[in-house]
């Protein structure tokens, strides 16, 4: 994981397209800066990076999903629920599944978990959309290196 670039993902260890469904690991960094003002001496990862992380396995769900055909773009989260903390070191189990997709949106409820035990879990809305001129190769490079790849790549953006 990489706060400072926001990759919260480390990689992409299935990909179910039948199930829409997709699991990723991560592991908080032992030190960042984002832990010395949240919080000094007693380092915590910040709810909005927890989410941000959900919304990550989301996005490569349903890019997979699509076929890197349309970008995600996350524009709502509901029922967003956080049961304990999360510090330095931590492994996370991130789980995404497509629950709703429909005219230019989708709807996925993501949950991550640390060592069997759950962290937090949310609904997470995405508007999709054609690709911004030259993003669309870079998300199925960045995919790739996270270890999704998807046969049969319809758009060239």
């Amino acid at each position: 994981m990489r706060l400072e670039y926001f990759q919260m993902i480390d990689r992409v260890v299935a990909f179910d397209e039948a199930a829409a469904r997709l699991e990723a690991h991560s592991t908080v960094p032992e030190d960042s800066p984002v832990f010395e003002g949240h919080f000094p001496g007693h380092p915590l990862m910040p709810g909005v990076l927890l989410t941000e992380t959900m919304a990550q396995a989301s996005g490569y769900l349903i890019l997979g999903l699509c076929r890197f055909s349309h970008m995600p773009f996350l524009c709502g989260v509901e029922k967003a629920k956080f049961r304990t903390f999360v510090g330095p070191g931590a492994p996370l189990a991130i789980t995404a599944t497509r629950i709703h997709e429909g005219s230019g949106y989708a709807v996925t409820k993501a949950r991550i978990a640390s060592g069997g035990k759950a962290i937090c879990d949310a609904e997470l809305m995405f508007r999709t959309m054609p690709f911004p001129e030259g993003l669309g190769a870079r998300m199925r490079e960045q995919a790739a290196s996270l270890g999704l790849e998807v046969e049969d790549v319809q758009n060239d953006a």
